[in-house]
């Protein structure tokens, strides 16, 4: 996430202790627990947005990593200030400076996405906005060690496949958000959890992979599902009361991925980091450190993530006419007290449906009321700015469908490439 929501204090971590040698799994419980979650008010919003990179001309080749980095090196500054960076399959990815709200941030990244969309179209390539590659075999393009490495582990743990999806096929919009006032922090994550179906059925916006339906309005979402839930699960703990302290338990009960010695070497045993820690596993034949910890939480990819602030993380990718409508509808249903107070009604019976949202999206009756709910919440505090946005997102879900009904619509009507040429072209 590099830089977004780590500046004015929010997520900041204790670098200075970074060499420093773990004694046991409850001093590194402790350190997760200080560090989890940062006491303040909300309204600050930090925005991540992926987008697969597709040759305009062939649009079933994969661009390389040498192709990408030279439209890249030539890239003006970014207006709005974000990052640009490459996920291992080559989607491009944007992350922003936090910003002092929603529609400021959502305007910085619309600015920023425009100027990388138009060094793109210079060299014949295109960024497209969808939450699985529906065309294109899984493949690794970015030589990075940590990739290669955790193609290894995933493999060496039998997911290989979908591992090399999530890696390669996958492309999300991140919506980070402050924590909060210490004393609604519980509050606060069991929302952004609660929300989770709800928004992920809005967003629906992968019914491809591959060059294959697959039967799910989410593939992104499904693929993520089969993974390993002690890396990928919700972190809640049973009563949800006390994130800080899930927090570290999910963390510690996770099994580590690598190792730095020094480069990342991908383990091929299940060992909790919590076992390292205590020094009943030595791997690289030493125990952790505070750097080791740290490393480890990069690996965890549940859908709230805390890291002083929340990394919401279970939106797929999708257009640009919409995804602003997107994001200040999830932030206002976070931040805006009587909007989150309603939404979490809105969403009670459905805060558990993960899998059904992301097979079926908004043709579940109670996603699509909850859905129906949220967006309207959205739209009765939009600034005029985001008011045509809005107004395409709530026409979208009071007919019930999703973006990932208009992309297979596209998909059978002019095949599968012709869907991605017409989506590079705009619209939702």
């Amino acid at each position: 996430m590099s830089r977004t929501m780590e500046c004015g204090g929010a997520g900041l971590r204790r670098a200075d202790l970074g060499s420093a040698e773990l004694t046991s799994a409850e001093s590194a419980a402790q350190y997760l627990v200080d560090g989890c979650l940062a006491d303040g008010p909300v309204g600050a919003v930090g925005l991540e947005i992926e987008a697969h990179c597709f040759d305009a001309g062939v649009p079933s080749r994969r661009p390389g990593w040498n192709e990408l980095m030279s439209v890249i090196s030539t890239l003006p500054p970014l207006p709005g200030g974000s990052v640009v960076t490459v996920e291992p399959g080559g989607a491009v990815e944007l992350s922003g400076p936090p910003c002092a709200d929603a529609a400021t941030a959502i305007a910085a990244m619309r600015s920023d996405r425009a100027v990388l969309q138009a060094s793109f179209d210079q060299a014949g390539l295109v960024l497209v906005l969808l939450g699985a590659d529906p065309l294109r075999p899984a493949e690794r393009v970015n030589p990075g060690d940590r990739y290669r490495a955790m193609e290894m582990f995933f493999r060496a743990s039998r997911t290989g496949a979908a591992g090399a999806a999530m890696m390669t096929s996958t492309a999300s919009v991140q919506v980070n958000v402050e924590a909060g006032p210490r004393a609604r922090w519980a509050d606060r994550v069991r929302l952004a959890h609660a929300l989770g179906p709800t928004m992920i059925a809005i967003a629906a916006n992968s019914p491809m992979i591959g060059g294959r339906f697959t039967g799910w309005a989410s593939t992104r979402q499904r693929v993520w599902g089969q993974l390993d839930s002690a890396r990928c699960g919700p972190i809640l703990g049973e009563s949800g009361d006390d994130p800080a302290n899930d927090w570290a338990r999910y963390a510690l009960r996770a099994p580590v991925m690598l190792v730095h010695s020094p480069d990342p070497t991908p383990l091929t045993e299940w060992v909790p980091f919590a076992d390292w820690a205590d020094g009943r596993v030595l791997l690289g034949a030493r125990r952790p450190t505070i750097d080791d910890l740290e490393y480890h939480l990069t690996t965890l990819f549940p859908p709230v993530r805390p890291r002083g602030f929340l990394e919401v993380r279970y939106l797929d990718s999708v257009p640009d006419p919409i995804w602003p409508a997107l994001v200040f509808t999830l932030t206002t249903v976070l931040d805006d007290p009587a909007a989150s107070d309603l939404a979490s009604a809105a969403t009670e019976s459905v805060a558990t449906a993960w899998d059904r949202a992301a097979q079926i999206g908004l043709r579940d009756r109670r996603l699509r009321n909850a859905a129906m709910c949220c967006v309207q919440l959205a739209a009765d505090r939009v600034p005029s700015e985001l008011e045509e946005s809005m107004r395409l997102l709530v026409a979208l879900v009071e007919q019930g469908r999703c973006p990932a009904d208009d992309f297979a619509d596209r998909a059978v009507r002019c095949g599968v490439a012709g869907a991605v040429t017409e989506q590079a072209r705009g619209g939702p």
